[in-house]
């Protein structure tokens, strides 16, 4: 008897922020999603949209038996109901403790991945002094790493900012050689890792327009930028650019890589909101585990209202999933 091929580890998925859209997309994302990967929700079940099917679990391996007639429920008791668009600062602390949950469950195996639902940071600050400035921030702290990267991809598109959020003014001060260099190495690795790209192709775009035309609007490009892409070219990482950015985006030139690093936060996220606002997915890259999550916030002035878009949501799981795969 040929033996059958060993199902993956559920993916782990933390409610996020209960007074946000989260509840409701994921109830949307498991209609979607029941028949083709398992995950389950760190949460509490009272949270979920009524007329959810819901079965809570033990453990995460009993999510996959109940995966095709209810969602799967970790369940964490957040001691108040939810008030769609209202955050109650008792839940602070919940959410903050399901990501930690989540973090565990994947370092332990006992996960695939990690995905997140939006949480609002100013609730988690003023309900339970969260110092972090967001999710990749924590879950980097975590799982005790000092450097991640913030990647967006779609189905056209791979975007890496090298700089995030930071005002423009201050992008030619932040953008460092070192700094660049580490977003290149922990993106190439992650195209190794995380995607199955054995020579991950990347493109690097310029700080100025037309990348500088040779110092005319700019000398990032010579100063900083070609120098160590012609280092880390004679590496064996396979670089192009700087390239003009406002050329690098169209289709043929979309052809020629595996995904883009940016200069700046709009440089990256422009194109690939443009390209496919509703599908886009947040990957952290440089976690030991893998880590998803929908590109869109906490949206409290539609919660509970049933108008909430899952593509994200579902998007974000299915490349969770296709990512674990390659990683296998």
């Amino acid at each position: 008897m040929t033996p059958q091929p060993m199902r993956p580890a559920p993916i782990a998925l933390s409610i996020g922020e209960p007074a946000g859209v989260g509840p409701e997309v994921i109830a949307k994302a498991w209609a979607t999603l029941r028949g083709e990967l398992d995950f389950f929700v760190i949460g509490d079940p009272a949270h979920l949209p009524l007329g959810t099917p819901v079965q809570t679990i033990a453990a995460p391996e009993d999510a996959a038996a109940a995966m095709a007639h209810a969602l799967p429920v970790l369940a964490m008791d957040f001691e108040t109901t939810r008030r769609p668009g209202v955050a109650d600062p008792i839940h602070a602390k919940h959410v903050i403790d399901a990501i930690a949950r989540g973090v565990a469950l994947v370092q332990s195996g006992a996960a695939s991945a990690l995905t997140t639902a939006p949480i609002h940071k100013k609730a988690l600050k003023d309900g339970a002094g969260f110092a972090f400035p967001g999710h990749t921030e924590f879950l980097a702290h975590l799982a005790g790493v000092d450097d991640v990267v913030m990647m967006l991809a779609c189905d056209a598109l791979r975007v890496v900012p090298a700089t995030i959020h930071i005002p423009l003014s201050q992008v030619p001060e932040r953008l460092t050689r070192e700094g660049l260099a580490q977003t290149i190495r922990i993106t190439h690795a992650a195209m190794q890792d995380r995607f199955g790209i054995s020579k991950p192709r990347i493109a690097v775009a310029g700080l100025n327009p037309h990348a500088g035309e040779g110092g005319a609007m700019g000398d990032e490009e010579i100063t900083m930028i070609t120098p160590l892409l012609d280092d880390m070219c004679a590496e064996g990482f396979d670089l192009a650019g700087p390239l003009p950015a406002d050329t690098m985006f169209h289709p043929h030139a979309r052809a020629q890589y595996d995904v883009a690093i940016c200069m700046y936060h709009d440089q990256a996220l422009i194109p690939i909101k443009t390209l496919d606002f509703a599908s886009g997915v947040n990957v952290t890259l440089g976690l030991p585990f893998i880590r998803t999550s929908p590109d869109h916030g906490t949206a409290f002035d539609i919660a509970g209202t049933g108008q909430a878009d899952a593509t994200s949501l579902i998007a974000a799981l299915r490349m969770a999933a296709q990512m674990a795969k390659a990683t296998s």
